[in-house]
């Protein structure tokens, strides 16, 4: 088997702002080991999130391609990269990204229904899911019923539960207080210790950084180093 699991060649991305043109990404090389955790530090504006969007495959590059496990991402049509996005990807973001009209455990069972697994199946893994973050007592509530952290909570246990390759965090703790953000920190590196994924994380935050197996710093949208 390989081991490198992630490649991204040449990456560029630019948006055109009335007459302005703003490079926001400029030919970006990385590869990340199967199993690795790979955190890219950099301030805000340097092109994380951008970066993250391209390497799963829910933007496109404006040059560049991304190689996950031998299938190189842009070449698949819309339908394809969903279904790669659904059965081997993870996201994690910043925002939490709960749908509000469904309680916790429907959300993280959403990604599982969507690929159209066995309903009493899916329950039983949501379930199990929820109780391993802490939450098996909070299964029914919505969103707007939990605490940041435990949205968070929920946010992880959904990103998990299609077993991904790769797991992509956005920022996981921007916006939870410093406490609460360690928890969700052990939380997630517990979860990928225990499933074996792949974990490509961006902060702005160097202290989270020293988590990581391998640190690589992004400015005006470059890798440095």
């Amino acid at each position: 088997m390989n081991d490198i699991i992630l490649t991204a060649r040449g990456l560029s991305k630019t948006y055109t702002l009335g007459r302005q043109r703003l490079e926001v990404l400029r030919g970006i090389n990385l590869q990340v080991r199967r199993g690795e955790a790979l955190v890219i530090v950099g301030a805000s504006g340097a092109g994380k999130t951008t970066l993250l969007h391209l390497l799963g495959g829910l933007d496109s590059p404006a040059d560049g391609e991304v190689n996950l496990d031998g299938v190189s991402v842009f070449r698949l049509s819309g339908t394809e990269r969903a279904r790669m996005r659904n059965e081997r990807i993870g996201f994690v973001f910043q925002s939490y990204n709960l749908l509000p009209e469904l309680d916790a455990l429907e959300n993280v069972c959403l990604p599982a229904l969507l690929g159209r697994g066995n309903r009493a199946d899916v329950a039983s893994r949501g379930v199990k899911l929820l109780q391993a973050v802490g939450l098996g007592e909070r299964l029914g509530h919505r969103p707007a019923e939990l605490s940041g952290g435990e949205q968070q909570r929920v946010a992880i246990a959904r990103s998990v539960m299609n077993r991904p390759a790769l797991l992509l965090a956005d920022e996981p703790t921007g916006n939870l207080d410093s406490k609460t953000g360690e928890v969700i920190l052990d939380l997630l590196w517990r979860l990928r210790a225990e499933t074996g994924t792949t974990l490509v994380m961006v902060t702005h935050d160097t202290h989270l950084a020293r988590r990581g197996d391998r640190v690589l710093e992004i400015a005006d949208g470059m890798i440095l180093g």
